[in-house]
């Protein structure tokens, strides 16, 4: 009986022993047409036992580049793809650099401050003015999402102008979208169903307590009367 540990080592587990004997096999044919032949063959076994791979982009790719791994990248046959080296699969990928810019209010997000910043290359008053009441409102929306108990317009107003380098100016903050047509936009006005319910049940019950009260007390007075009679 032969056992696994005394195998060789499985590459690619998903595709089980049966499939790599296959490719050992065609490693073993001498003749480079019927070599290709038989990869075709095993490519087409390698798709019908990992159907998942058919939603991947150039799933076919995919499937190649696991038959020269297989193979320790030693099958030379004719690939309809390049024919990837060992050294391409092990390199590790560019560091990326983190970005380092400081945001000046977290909850304002760094796309806001760079529009904000790009203001001071506008010049036409009606697009400025357009801007500032719009933004302004735009940061309401993103302070009430942080935030949503509270929020003042004139502390958007001086964010707003600071965040612009001066450009920016609201003259009247009170002009903004009032915060609770906000909220409803947001969907966060509405107290959640189940609140609405306990608070319900708690009323009935207390209603049902004071009838019931009402309803003893009632009952001491008749036996009282009764027992004077």
């Amino acid at each position: 009986m032969e056992y696994n540990t005394s195998r060789g080592d499985l590459l690619l587990p998903e595709y089980g022993r049966n499939v790599q004997n296959m490719i050992q096999h065609a490693m073993g044919i001498e003749d480079r047409e019927t070599r290709n032949k038989a990869a075709q063959a095993i490519i087409e076994v390698m798709g019908q036992l990992n159907p998942h791979l058919r939603d991947v982009d150039d799933y076919k790719h995919k499937l190649w580049t696991h038959l020269f791994v297989m193979s320790d990248f030693k099958l030379e046959v004719d690939s309809p793809f390049e024919i990837p080296s060992r050294e391409s699969l092990v390199e590790s990928p560019d560091t990326m650099d983190y970005p380092k810019a400081k945001i000046r209010f977290g909850h304002f997000g760094k796309y806001t401050q760079n529009i904000l910043e790009l203001a001071d290359s506008i010049e036409d008053e009606a697009e400025l003015q357009y801007l500032t009441k719009s933004m302004a409102n735009f940061m309401k929306k993103q302070f009430l999402m942080h935030n949503n108990r509270a929020v003042e317009n004139h502390v958007i107003a001086e964010q707003l102008f600071e965040l612009s380098n001066g450009k920016l100016k609201l003259e009247n903050p009170d002009e903004l979208t009032s915060t609770n047509q906000l909220l409803k936009t947001l969907g966060l006005n509405n107290p959640p169903k189940n609140q609405k319910g306990k608070g319900k049940g708690k009323n009935n019950n207390n209603n049902n307590n004071n009838n019931n009260r009402r309803g003893s007390q009632n009952n001491r007075n008749r036996n009282s009367n009764r027992s004077k009679k």
